[in-house]
């Protein structure tokens, strides 16, 4: 350290302990040849601590031969002392820098492609991943050769189910988001015979109808698609009864259940005084931690902290300790939530009714049933056109086999 040149490590501050006989002659000598202290102490009769600066360092070494002084040097502070540091770990500096620049170059390229199709019964995530390859965009690509808007307009273009298309990139990875588009549902004119059938289960509660007859009664049990009002009028007496756009509603108990398992145990977690931290600088979203397996505890509490690039983790050892809870309490919170969540899903045109709540206890478990009881109009139309047709060639048919039977007993009369 003798060799080196201190006169350019101007701000450079060391924290020294002289150890003398006779201490205060030492200090005069220092303040004679103009070597600035800061923070002088004194520890004993013969140990003093001062801080003084890195360029006197060779002054002080001379006057401490003279007075047979000890120096010792107890810290150091400045960013000259980073450099010298620098300096012998340039290995180190030139690696994080092409680690950087590594993690930089990567970020321009796509890693992964995602794909979501909402409804995903004609639009598949193979079918727009293949016609992606298509365009040329595969995984490895340059995020520069990519045009989101281009992706967007040929994927409607090309695929005659999609709806809307959206695609974004974020960070290195390609998002694209479909919605597959839905057919109108078929409309029945008024003047359309039509049946009423239920489009759910239910237990029947009313039936009124305008056109139309009905079929089912209070109290009967249905299942979807099961016919509710016929779509034909006239009495039982008469022969002929014509066809009508059956009209009405058909009030129905329906039925919505939910299930959720929760704990009867709730952990607390204790601390037991023990911690440990890293630190880590944040580059394009990922972390780059300067220490590597500082958090040794198998149970713990992070703590995350930022300011600018730079974060810093904490680790608090935890013990955990199970405690039973008031299962009641439990159980009527939580089937609170599941009601609200079922009735939230309920349009204007359902009403609830009533509701039953179970639960039954096992190992750590508890098991919540959620029953709601609800009313609507569970009656839908459906054109009956196959249906008079089915009908005429029945009728057809048995005109053919009646003529047929006529026939046969002429012949065996003659």
């Amino acid at each position: 350290m003798s060799n080196m040149n201190f006169r350019k490590f101007k701000k450079a501050v060391i924290t020294i302990e002289i150890q003398s006989l006779i201490p205060e002659k030492f200090v005069n000598l220092l303040w004679k040849n103009s070597v600035e202290i800061k923070n002088i102490r004194k520890i004993s009769m013969t140990i003093m601590v001062m801080e003084v600066n890195l360029k006197d360092y060779k002054t002080i070494k001379c006057i401490a031969k003279r007075t047979r002084t000890k120096v010792k040097i107890v810290d150091r502070k400045g960013i000259s002392f980073f450099i010298l540091m620098l300096r012998k770990r340039i290995a180190f500096i030139v690696g994080t820098i092409l680690f950087i620049s590594m993690l930089f170059i990567m970020s321009t390229f796509i890693w992964k492609i995602d794909i979501h199709c909402e409804g995903g019964v004609n639009v598949t995530p193979y079918e727009i991943r293949q016609k992606l390859k298509g365009y040329g965009v595969t995984l490895g690509i340059n995020k520069s050769q990519v045009d989101i808007f281009n992706i967007e307009e040929n994927l409607i273009k090309d695929i005659d189910n999609i709806m809307w298309v959206k695609a974004r990139l974020e960070g290195s990875k390609l998002i694209i988001k479909a919605q597959e588009r839905q057919s109108p549902p078929e409309i029945i004119k008024d003047d359309e015979p039509c049946d009423l059938v239920a489009k759910k289960d239910g237990e029947i509660q009313r039936v009124y109808t305008i056109n139309g007859t009905p079929v089912v009664k209070k109290g009967d049990i249905v299942k979807k698609g099961d016919v509710l009002v016929k779509g034909e009028q006239g009495n039982e007496e008469e022969t002929e009864k014509y066809f009508v756009h059956s009209k009405g509603k058909v009030i129905a108990k329906t039925f919505f259940e939910l299930t959720k398992e929760v704990d009867i145990y709730k952990t607390n977690k204790i601390r037991t005084g023990k911690k440990s931290k890293r630190f880590y600088m944040n580059f394009r979203g990922k972390k780059i931690y300067f220490t590597k397996g500082a958090n040794k505890f198998d149970k713990y509490d992070k703590i995350e902290s930022n300011k600018f690039i730079f974060g810093k983790e904490e680790f608090y050892e935890v013990k955990e300790k199970k405690e039973k809870v008031n299962v009641d309490k439990v159980v009527n919170a939580e089937s609170l939530k599941m009601y609200n969540k079922i009735v939230n899903q309920f349009d204007k045109s359902i009403k609830a009714v009533d509701k039953k709540i179970n639960h039954s206890i096992s190992g750590d478990k508890c098991k919540i049933r959620v029953l709601v009881i609800a009313e609507e109009d569970i009656s839908k139309p459906i054109k009956i056109d196959d249906t008079i047709d089915e009908d005429k060639e029945n009728e057809d048919g048995s005109e053919k086999d009646s003529n047929q039977e006529h026939n046969n007993q002429n012949d065996d009369n003659h």
